[in-house]
């Protein structure tokens, strides 16, 4: 079976997507596939006027295949295949794995053209489904454990790490707490490179390395001190996913969600702190304090990572939904994957 893989991630690198990039890495590599990925164009004036979501792509030359897998960053991406001139009529059928899938807005006219798509939330499912007439399948966000998962245990110097997304007011008080000189402890915070750019996927690894020298990441839902006007879920999102693979304690607020619930299912796999942030900086504290008992905790988030997330888990997943075959590679490196877990126990 020929398989082309479609994602916008490589044409256009950025630091928030790296971690569904690597899905559609994965992809290419068992399926032998080719991977495409357009860069976006100019929209017009009057797209601009009437504030549309859908993007516009410069065209890609693809002779065509049995099956296109489109990666979605989110819905907007479904208009990824417009980059293809007759791609409905050069592959048999046109699949798409959507992250972002709350952000209804997004999906545009592509969508229709589909034979299947899966959204990362339950609660997503119907809005496509019914909307453009299309299956809709559930199936979560992953990572690529079996990559990044640590091999040895190192001294983990960094005390507090926040990436990404942080609630002003938690991070104004951890820096108060934290940076002043008679504070012996370091925390952490935009420790990113480059947020876009070539060099975006080689920085991947550096952020891996500080994780795996952190004891305590945050992970803050969107609805706590939301910022600007993006759409607020209560998804999980790679910051957790990350965090808790590389063995962290993960400190700040979990989403309320059927997926939190489904995904956070272990024992101490986050830890709440209070909507005080001063209060929360003396939880803080009271986790460091606990370094060396946490030890357990830490091996139990790296193994429940590569038992039930790994993106290895998800395209077997992928394959039953979309009648794929199941690659040999694919099964022995799952195999890989529960032998490293075991090494976590």
């Amino acid at each position: 079976m020929k398989v082309a893989v479609l994602c916008a991630g490589h044409a256009q690198p950025h630091a928030g997507w790296v971690a569904i990039d690597e899905l559609a890495d994965l992809l290419v590599h068992y399926f032998d596939g080719q991977l495409l990925s357009p860069r976006r164009a100019p929209r017009p004036w009057s797209a601009r006027l009437l504030r549309s979501h859908q993007p516009r792509y410069h065209p890609v030359q693809c002779d065509g295949a049995d099956v296109l897998i489109v990666v979605a960053h989110s819905p907007t991406d479904l208009n990824l295949i417009d980059a293809i001139p007759d791609c409905r009529r050069k592959f048999g059928r046109i699949h798409a794995w959507v992250t972002d899938s709350y952000f209804h807005a997004g999906y545009g006219q592509a969508t229709a053209r589909y034979d299947s798509i899966t959204v990362t939330a339950h609660e997503d499912v119907a809005y496509p489904r019914d909307r453009f007439g299309i299956d809709v399948h559930q199936l979560y966000q992953g990572a690529d454990c079996l990559t990044w998962a640590p091999r040895r245990e190192a001294l983990r110097e960094i005390d507090l790490m926040g990436f990404g997304r942080m609630p002003p007011s938690y991070h104004a008080r951890f820096a108060q707490m934290f940076h002043v000189p008679a504070s012996p402890h370091l925390y952490l915070h935009s420790p990113l490179g480059n947020v876009t750019g070539a060099s975006v996927h080689l920085e991947r690894g550096m952020l891996f390395k500080l994780l795996h020298r952190t004891r305590i990441s945050l992970a803050f839902h969107l609805h706590v001190e939301p910022q600007g006007d993006r759409p607020r879920s209560m998804m999980v999102t790679s910051r957790w996913l990350e965090s808790l693979l590389s063995g962290c304690i993960v400190a700040g607020k979990r989403p309320t969600s059927r997926m939190a619930d489904d995904m956070l299912s272990w024992p101490g796999a986050t830890v709440e702190l209070a909507d005080d942030p001063r209060q929360a900086g003396q939880e803080v504290l009271d986790l460091l304090s606990r370094n060396d008992e946490l030890a357990a905790q830490r091996r139990s988030n790296v193994r429940h990572m590569l038992l039930h997330h790994d993106w290895r888990h998800r395209i077997r997943g992928l394959c039953g939904l979309f009648g794929l075959p199941v690659p040999a590679a694919l099964d022995e490196d799952l195999g890989r994957v529960r032998a490293l877990a075991q090494r976590f126990a």
